[in-house]
C-alpha cells in the first residue's frame, strides 16, 4: 500500500513547475534507456509489434511509443524484451505506462513482487512458463500457459468495485490501483497528512516550492550530461 496526498490539493503553479520541468526531462533520460536494454528491434509479427501497429504507435528499439495528444511527450505503450538473454529483471520503471510487455524466451528464474509496482496500465504480459504472473493469478482476469509461455491478461483492480472508500485504506481516503497486486490510498479532498487525519488545504507551496527548484537543477544536470555523452559517441 502506498499513501499519498490528494493531487487536487496541489497548487497549479507547483504542478507546472514539478511535472513540466522535472518529469519530462527525467523521462527523456531514463525512459528510453529501457528500449535499448538489448539489441534488435520490435518485430512486426511479434505480439508487441502487432499491438503497436494497431495502436498507431512508433517502433524505437525494443519499444512501441505513442503520443496521446500533441502537447504530451511520447510514452512507452509496449515493451518487447523477449529473447534478450535476461537472467534477472532490472529496473523497468521507464516503461511504467506500458500496456503490453513481452519477457518470453529469457532464462529469468524469479521476479520481485514489486517489479511492476505502479504499472497501472499494464494489461497483457508474456512470461517464461515457469514465472508466475506479477501479483499472482488473482491479480489477473485470465492466466494461461500456451506454447511454452505464461500469458497474463486483464489486470484486476485491487480496490473495491465501487471506487469509493476501501476497507484497506484509512478513513478520509480513496483507494486506487497501483499495479498488479497493489493499490494506493490517496487522501480525499480537503484532507492531508498522516493517515489523512488533517483537514484543510494542503500547504503545497511551502512543501514543494524548495523541492521544485532543486529538481529543476538536478534534471538540467542529468540532461546536459546525457547530451554530452551522446555527442561523444
Amino acid at each position: 500500500m502506498k499513501m499519498k496526498a490528494g493531487c487536487s490539493q496541489l497548487k497549479p503553479v507547483v504542478l507546472i513547475l514539478i511535472f513540466n520541468s522535472c518529469f519530462y526531462a527525467s523521462y527523456q533520460i531514463t525512459g528510453l534507456q529501457v528500449c535499448e536494454r538489448c539489441s534488435g528491434s520490435v518485430l512486426n509479427g511479434s505480439a508487441v509489434g502487432e499491438f503497436c501497429a494497431s495502436s498507431a504507435g512508433r517502433i524505437d528499439g525494443r519499444c512501441c511509443l505513442r503520443k496521446d495528444n500533441t502537447s504530451d511527450p511520447e510514452r512507452i505503450i509496449g515493451l518487447d524484451l523477449s529473447n534478450c538473454s535476461l537472467t534477472h529483471l532490472e529496473d523497468l520503471q521507464g516503461a511504467s505506462a506500458a500496456l503490453i510487455i513481452d519477457l518470453s524466451l529469457n532464462s529469468i528464474t524469479n521476479i520481485s513482487d514489486t517489479a511492476f509496482q505502479g504499472f497501472t496500465e499494464l494489461n497483457y504480459m508474456i512470461l517464461p512458463q515457469d514465472i508466475d504472473c506479477p501479483g499472482g493469478n488473482t491479480s489477473w482476469k485470465k492466466v494461461e500457459v500456451k506454447a511454452g509461455n505464461r500469458l497474463c491478461e486483464g489486470q484486476r483492480d485491487m480496490c473495491n468495485q465501487t471506487g469509493q472508500l476501501s476497507l484497506n485504506c484509512p478513513e478520509n481516503s480513496l483507494c486506487a490501483p497501483y499495479g498488479p497486486g497493489f493499490f494506493e490510498c490517496s487522501c480525499a479532498e480537503n484532507y492531508h497528512g498522516y493517515k489523512c487525519l488533517r483537514e484543510g488545504e494542503f500547504p503545497a507551496l511551502q512543501v514543494f516550492g524548495p523541492l521544485g527548484a532543486s529538481t529543476v537543477v538536478i534534471s538540467f544536470v542529468l540532461w546536459f550530461t546525457q547530451r554530452r555523452k551522446a555527442k561523444s559517441l
